[in-house]
């Protein structure tokens, strides 16, 4: 029976399948597809065939399957082209190493890279990545696990658990029921802040202690990116003032490039008035050398000695021109003393709440794609997420924010 009532109802599901033993699982995911009213189009790689038949998923879509063979069919319409113009959007579950490279580099040597490519995100794409443990740990795979987030493309965490090899570890592909809901999300994505104006600062600062040596740390930006990003595609006008970082500007926002912590203050104080919502993401260096050396410094018998000089603390700065109905939203990265820091930073700095960050901890912090949080309010609520991705995250806080918004100005 299909139900009417879901964002999928109605729309055209182009659903890739990658040769891995959990295409097994795509199987139930196309079956679900359906039952919500999706009009499923299934596209499945020569190595998937191997694992199911392409008539498994035409019987349980009723819709058509195309395999490589495909590509060179005589048709009066180049249907991959056609199939990528008619799609809402795109699944790929399983996505493989193999696949998810591919789609990275923009390569299109079969039937489902080359829907990929001719689709171009103009519709939401989402990948359900599953492999074994050490292929998903892998450098590379990492690498383009992220290149694909930078360009748009929606990548799920996969589970942990016992996997097909005998190893046990994060690689297992989300059940079906977990990206049937992440795509009625990209489906009913949020236009929630249109019309608002949002200031966000990602990124590290870089202190000179002479025209070759700086002091910084370990900021990739990525969660200050993801933050601008969201808040785009909720219909906020953004600008981010980013540190130096190596991510491509985000398209459809205002990025301000700054070096020093100075820099930063002066760039941010001059936008803040105007802001509807600041979150502060940057991981400003508290402290600057005093002189920095006009030249670079010598190595010699005595190590030299650098005085430094605190910085201006930008958020306290922020809370205290603080105007009324603005929304103001810290970060706190932290080793100990958790929650006592971030509530003492919340009632210093004039905080509406502050993301609190174990940095400590696994796959959380700096220069990972995936983070885990503890939203901490002045009350003393505390919400605490799960391990996500870092644009998941960003999504929750924005969830909260809204919230906020909504109260101030009823």
């Amino acid at each position: 029976m299909k139900a009417g009532g879901s964002p999928l109802a109605g729309r055209t599901v182009v659903l890739g399948v990658a040769g891995g033993i959990a295409a097994y699982k795509a199987a139930e995911l196309a079956r679900r597809l359906w039952e919500r009213g999706a009009e499923v189009h299934t596209v499945m790689t020569e190595a998937a065939t191997r694992f199911v038949t392409p008539l498994t998923f035409a019987s349980l879509t009723h819709g058509p399957v195309y395999t490589d063979s495909d590509l060179f069919q005589p048709r009066r319409a180049i249907e991959h082209v056609s199939l990528a113009d008619r799609a809402h959007l795109v699944i790929v579950a399983p996505a493989t190493a193999n696949v998810l490279g591919k789609i990275a580099c923009g390569l299109a040597d079969d039937y489902l890279t080359t829907v990929i490519a001719a689709v171009a995100l103009r519709v939401p794409v989402l990948l359900a990545p599953a492999m074994n443990v050490h292929m998903y740990r892998n450098p590379a795979v990492q690498a383009n696990i992220g290149r694909l987030r930078e360009l748009g493309y929606e990548v799920m965490e996969p589970e942990e658990g016992p996997l097909a090899e005998g190893y046990s570890g994060v690689g297992r592909l989300p059940e079906p029921a977990a990206i049937v809901a992440a795509a009625e999300r990209l489906l009913t994505r949020k236009r929630d802040l249109a019309g608002l104006r949002f200031l966000v600062t990602a990124g590290p600062t870089r202190e000179p202690i002479d025209p070759v040596r700086f002091i910084s740390n370990r900021s990739s930006g990525k969660m200050g990116y993801a933050l601008a990003e969201a808040a785009r595609d909720r219909g906020a006008r953004v600008t981010l003032v980013s540190g130096p970082v190596a991510l491509p500007d985000p398209p459809g926002v205002e990025v301000v490039r700054v070096e020093t912590a100075h820099e930063m203050l002066e760039a941010v104080l001059a936008r803040a008035e105007e802001a509807d919502a600041i979150i502060k993401a940057a991981a400003v260096a508290d402290f600057r050398p005093a002189r920095p050396a006009v030249h670079k410094l010598k190595k010699s018998s005595v190590a030299p000695v650098v005085e430094l000089e605190p910085n201006t603390d930008i958020l306290r700065e922020l809370g205290r021109r603080k105007r009324p109905g603005q929304v103001l939203v810290g970060f706190a990265a932290e080793t100990r003393d958790l929650l006592d820091n971030a509530q003492r930073k919340i009632r210093d700095k004039n905080l509406d709440f502050i993301v609190l960050n174990d940095v400590s901890q696994p796959g959380a912090g700096f220069e990972v794609d995936t983070n885990i949080v503890t939203l901490v309010f002045p009350d003393g609520r505390t919400e605490p997420l799960p391990r996500m991705s870092k644009r998941e995250v960003a999504e929750a806080i924005l969830d909260r924010l809204v919230a906020l918004v909504k109260e101030r100005s009823s």
